[in-house]
């Protein structure tokens, strides 16, 4: 009797693993940007926003247009990261999407790497928006290194906001992921100094400041243009590594508890 052999990808020398990677990142970024209730506001907010307060109600004011457009870059970089795991994870959790997943045929890190990507992807698409916005009508002026250097501060500031959504989403039920992320993200935003400097806010609110993970992202950012900052950006870069593995570590357990 003749054996018949059956080809399987791991037995097929054309598989290669990261070709599932590279499709499984396309079909995500394909799946946010056909979700307008996630695309619009994570691509618009931010620019609407520094278009009113930067350049409207700042006109003429360089300075505030330059801290803005650092500070809004931040902003920017929350949504992605919240909404795109927080919201997703949640859904797909409860509809079984993530068992799924699992006993799928495909390398296990391809599901988080491909959402990583996503909110890069949409992170960088806001920071372009912002960096046009900030160099035609907000006067900003930077030199090659620092537009980069900021460029990539935005790409990797993405990863805290994408533990702590992934947190939230394997603990957290479908329907209330939304509410609960909302209510995080704006309040945070603001008492981080996002919208404004924390010297024009209350002193106390400046104090909590450095509990918040987009204050130390900021002061990146204003260190990166050249701007006025607190505090060392080692000590920034630290906490913001720390709060990426310790919400990741905490997310993994939970997700390993629910399955």
């Amino acid at each position: 009797m003749n054996a018949t052999t059956i080809d399987t990808p791991a037995a097929n020398d054309d598989f290669k693993p990261w070709r599932a990677y590279v499709l499984e990142a396309k079909c995500e970024v394909l799946r946010a940007l056909r979700t307008p209730a996630f695309a619009i506001p994570s691509l618009l907010f931010p620019p609407l926003f520094y278009l009113l307060f930067a350049l409207l109600l700042n006109r003429g004011n360089s300075g505030a247009s330059h801290y803005l457009f650092a500070t809004y870059s931040i902003f920017g970089v929350m949504a992605p990261g919240l909404f795109g795991f927080g919201v997703s994870v949640a859904i797909e959790r409860e509809r079984g999407w993530l068992a799924l997943k699992r006993v799928a045929p495909m390398p296990a890190g391809a599901y988080l790497a491909a959402k990583m990507l996503m909110a890069m992807a949409f992170a960088l698409i806001i920071y372009a928006m912002l960096a046009t916005m900030a160099a035609t009508l907000g006067g900003v002026r930077l030199d090659a290194v620092q537009w980069l250097a900021l460029g990539l501060i935005v790409m990797l500031g993405v990863l805290p906001f994408c533990a702590l959504g992934l947190m939230i989403g394997s603990r957290v039920n479908a329907s209330a992921s939304p509410a609960i992320i909302n209510f995080i993200y704006l309040p945070m935003a603001f008492l981080s100094g996002l919208w404004m400097p924390l010297t024009m806010l209350p002193k106390f609110i400046g104090d909590i400041a450095v509990a918040w993970p987009p204050y130390h992202l900021a002061q990146l950012a204003l260190a990166a243009t050249g701007g006025e900052y607190a505090g060392s950006p080692i000590v920034h870069a630290a906490y913001l590594a720390a709060f990426t593995v310790i919400c990741f570590t905490i997310a993994k357990r939970w997700l390993a508890r629910a399955n």
